[in-house]
């Protein structure tokens, strides 16, 4: 017993020391993962794995090392790593289209908006698309078997329908993502409008006006939009349709008093906007997303000025649109009949409340919850990382080590628990650090000086690879830099960093061009090797220099490619295409009298539009005929949603280029076989583009056809063969009939004229000109058309001193009111490539509070840069102080008898005059404060407006 009793001590001893030990290396583990130094940016790289992509929306990312995405027009495409391949597995049939009420046709934002694969694939073949139904208004959850490349139609199952509008933009979500437990995820937009708002909550009541007002939609407990639902989809595979069961935990699993039928069990979070792209943390089961805010940039009676979220949730939860946004900013109650607020009209977010007589469902909703992370337009107090300019918050994974079991090339520990989120504007990725709790600690730029534009989705990959999906610059068409990329991580030696460039990328024959590889380095520091390759259906043309110059005397389309090697085995390329054999067209949109940058209302522009092709001739000598070339000025109220002045700029473009194919056909034979709305000898134009709508393959197809001739699809006629028409002028020829069918209700502008700004009835001042002209050319025989355009963006005179595009020595309070001040001797406020032309003076609002223990001084107007050509100086501002309390009481009555006038109440507000000198011209302005004698973090006075004023 003795003997058993010492060796039991002994074993509690060395136990306590094994523990104390464990302790000791976990507590220095977990120091050093927080005191670890982020890598290099160097260690990672971005791989372009394909480009020119039509619009995708979403990828999953299979175990074999396929990449699935969908692009918006219905396209499933698939990227086999093995061959480098892009190619398409099916198009679903989609809807793209809304109609409004006059029966006008816009591009949709939707179409094939989601995908993502089931967590059992490799046994089931199972992937789900989240669609819009050609049929009826509905965005549809559908699952399909895909074995191999083939994606099995007749194995479609309609697993959830989502009841939508189509008359108005916007906001469909269509993001996918499971948990550990097999649950989907999807998010679901508000399928609301954003107009009427001016950029803030949509919460219009009136009769009519139902697709206005967000509380029939994302603040309904009965609707399915402005949600994430949560399913659990069942294996029965004998069922007509796939089914699923509803998740514990739901918001609406169990029903509240006299809930029936007044919720949707689906509804896992709600009060949503715009949801984007979901992610699952694979250790806390937490959900993340990103989430798209309104437009308005200031604060107003309405409600808060506009933010883009980030997002987490732990439970289902309501985060509180349309009533709140950020960190539960709160809305105004807004009578839209009135254009006034309604009594008690802040809603509370602690008891959130739908009176809408647009709610179908419960009246009293679950308390809001704060967004994760929130960011405005301008700079964010609580987040400044994040920069200004436009908002897109998409989203992105959590990082967990453990989910890369077998990866090659895994993140390093430093990133173990870290949201990674993108967002598709400001082109960055963060890197978000969250406590042990799962809160809030801090960000940083992950790859800072690597642009992620457009990034419509990013998620790692089984072998621990980051992949994102960018979009592209423009909306609703595909664009040269919408690509699918990766970027790898390399913890020893470090592929080189390759840059190449070309100083033309199309042009007429010959055509000679300078190739550069300017930028390329090496990360440690190795010797490089170069090669170029330039390959064309003519052959291959290699060069192994830094830099090199080729002549392009034939036309076609060239393949160049730089490939980089290190001296230790390492190599990256980069690649491009230049295009020979028809020059781009070259088009201005001329401001003969009037502004280049503000706009004053009710005073004309008058403008001229040249257009010039190398190959079409100009508009000067008649070769182009202006009826060919799309014009459009259009107002855009603040706030204004970009995919809105999309719309309207391809509505003037179809009508625009049209008339070139229209003109094509006029003077070929095709007329005599072929009638617009009326069966001849060959089907009417109407028909056949009935019968190829939504065929994204039909343009290559028919042009081959024309060209070529052959029959068999409508009956036993054969279409003759046109050799002479080259495939250039086919293209055109098909796309007018392809789109004969859609209204032409966009007009274009003349290309001469003068134009008078007025505003809108109904719209605010302080909204946007768009002044913009785009032409088609005509192709040559062996190359396709281009399309060259020019904008001129035409701002309200007073600015926003907050959105300046650079500044120093700013700070911005906002609580108790909102107050921009400059700070420091030499603060400035810089603004880009201002044009002066007709510009008498410049007022900026500001005022110098003793409260505050501002110093006062004067601001001083610099051309291109703060220290630049001073050519003008205000008057100095002194300190004053506030008075608080009514106004000072009336002098005594004067011995006439007459009353005096009371008082007024001293504005703190100075209006401080630059004025300007004639013929400026187009410089970079800078605003500099001055005050020698302020602190450095001493205020020297706070601005509220910048007024450009134009001579009479």
């Amino acid at each position: 017993m003795k003997f058993q009793l010492q060796y039991f001590k002994k074993m509690q001893r060395t136990k306590n020391i094994l523990q104390s030990l464990i302790f000791t290396i976990s507590t220095l583990c977990t120091f050093n993962n927080f005191a670890q130094k982020a890598p290099d940016e160097n260690r990672f790289t971005k791989v372009v794995l394909g480009d020119k992509l039509d619009e995708p929306m979403e990828m999953t990312l299979l175990k074999d090392g396929r990449v699935l995405f969908v692009e918006r027009k219905g396209a499933l495409k698939q990227f086999d790593p093995n061959t480098g391949v892009i190619k398409t597995l099916a198009t679903i049939p989609v809807n793209t289209k809304y109609t409004n009420a006059k029966g006008v046709k816009r591009e949709a934002e939707e179409g094939l908006m989601g995908l993502v694969h089931d967590p059992n694939f490799e046994q089931n073949h199972w992937i789900y698309m989240y669609y819009a139904d050609t049929d009826v208004n509905q965005h549809v959850l559908a699952r399909w078997e895909l074995r191999g490349e083939e994606l099995v139609a007749s194995s479609k199952k309609i697993m959830l329908t989502v009841p939508t509008q189509r008359e108005e933009c916007c906001h469909t979500g269509g993001g996918m993502v499971f948990d550990k437990a097999g649950n989907l995820y999807l998010t679901v937009g508000n399928n609301t409008s954003n107009s009427g708002t001016v950029g803030y909550a949509n919460l219009d009541e009136r009769k009519g006006w139902e697709y206005w007002d967000d509380q029939r939609g994302a603040g309904n407990t009965n609707s399915l939009t402005g949600k994430i639902l949560r399913i659990k989809p069942t294996t029965d595979v004998a069922e007509a349709n796939a089914t699923y069961s509803i998740p514990k935990g739901n918001l609406y699993e169990t029903l509240p008093n006299n809930g029936d039928g007044l919720v949707k069990k689906e509804i896992y979070t709600m009060g949503h906007r715009n949801p984007w792209r979901p992610t699952i943390d694979s250790k806390t089961g937490y959900l993340y997303w990103g989430e798209v805010g309104p437009d308005a940039s200031v604060d107003s009676e309405q409600g808060p000025r506009g933010y883009d979220e980030f997002n987490q949730a732990r439970k289902a939860s309501n985060f509180g649109w349309p009533y709140f946004i950020a960190d539960n900013k709160a809305y105004t109650d807004w009578d839209f009949e009135t254009g006034k607020p309604r009594p008690d009209a802040k809603y509370d977010p602690a008891k959130p409340i739908n009176d809408s007589p647009n709610n179908t469902g419960l009246k009293q909703l679950p308390p809001a919850q704060k967004a994760f992370i929130y960011y405005p337009y301008g700079i964010s107090e609580e987040f400044p990382l994040v920069g200004s300019s436009g908002r897109s918050a998409t989203g992105g994974p959590v990082f967990r080590k453990s989910d890369f079991p077998n990866g090659k090339r895994v993140f390093p520990d430093y990133y173990e628990g870290k949201w990674l989120i993108v967002e598709f504007m400001r082109g960055w990725i963060m890197s978000v650090t969250m406590d042990e709790n799962g809160d809030y600690k801090s960000m940083e730029r992950f790859m800072p000086n690597t642009d992620f534009g457009s990034a419509i989705d990013m998620d790692f990959a089984p072998d621990g690879d980051l992949y994102v999906l960018e979009y592209g610059s423009a909306w609703f068409r595909g664009n040269e830099n919408a690509r699918l990329v990766k970027v790898e991580y390399n913890g020893g030696n470090r592929m080189p960093k390759v840059v190449a460039k070309a100083d033309n990328m199309t042009g007429s024959v010959p055509m000679k061009v300078n190739l550069t590889s300017k930028g390329t380095v090496d990360p440690d520091g190795d010797k490089l090797s170069y090669l170029w390759e330039v390959k064309g259906k003519t052959g291959k043309k290699v060069f192994k220099t830094e830099n090199a110059s080729v002549l392009f005397d034939k036309a076609g389309i060239y393949d160049i490619t730089l490939t980089v090697k290190d001296g230790k085995g390492e190599e990256n390329s980069e690649s491009f295409e230049i295009k020979v054999g028809n020059e781009p067209p070259a088009v201005a949109f001329n401001i003969k009298k009037g502004n280049k940058t503000f706009y004053f209302p009710n005073k004309p522009i008058d403008y001229e539009v040249s257009v010039s092709d190398k190959e079409d001739g100009n508009l000067a000598n008649g070769k182009i005929k202006p009826e060919q070339v799309a014009i459009s000025i259009d107002y855009m109220p603040i706030g204004y949603d970009k995919i809105e002045a999309s719309q309207n700029h391809r509505g003037v473009d179809a009508v625009a280029f049209a008339s070139m194919g229209e003109r094509l056909m006029s003077k070929s034979d095709c007329k005599s076989c072929h009638i617009i709305d009326v069966k001849s000898v060959g089907p009417s134009l109407k028909d056949v583009a009935n019968k190829y709508k939504g065929d994204s393959k039909a343009v290559e197809y028919l042009s081959k056809k024309v060209i070529n001739g052959g029959g068999g699809v409508w009956g036993d006629h054969v279409m003759a063969a046109h050799p002479q028409i080259s495939m250039a002028e086919a293209n055109i020829m098909v796309d007018y009939i392809l789109n004969i069918n859609e209204p032409k209700t966009a007009k274009s502008l003349p290309t001469q004229g003068s134009y008078a700004t007025k505003i809108p009835e109904g719209q605010k001042t302080n909204g946007t000109y768009i002044l913009r002209a785009a032409y088609k050319d005509k192709g040559t025989k062996v190359m396709k058309s281009l399309a060259t355009e020019d904008v001129i963006v035409l701002r309200n005179p007073t600015l926003n001193p907050e959105l300046a595009d650079k500044s120093k020595g700013t700070q911005l309070v906002i609580t108790p009111g909102r107050s921009f001040s400059m700070v420091g001797d030499n603060s400035y406020l810089g603004y880009n490539n201002v044009d002066l032309t007709g510009i008498s003076e410049i007022e900026i609002t500001a005022q110098a509070q003793t409260r505050v223990g501002a110093s006062g001084g004067v601001i001083e107007l610099h051309l291109d840069s703060p220290t630049g050509s001073l050519i003008g100086t205000s008057e100095k501002i002194e300190p004053r102080e506030m008075r608080m309390g009514p106004p000072p009481a009336a002098p005594a009555a004067p011995a006439n008898g007459q009353a005096a006038a009371p008082a007024p109440r001293p504005n703190m507000n100075n209006k401080l005059k630059i004025a300007v000198p004639q013929n400026t011209g187009q410089h970079d302005l800078y605003l500099v404060f001055k005050n020698a004698n302020a602190k450095e973090k001493q205020i020297v006075m706070a601005v509220s407006a910048i007024e450009f004023k134009a001579s009479e």
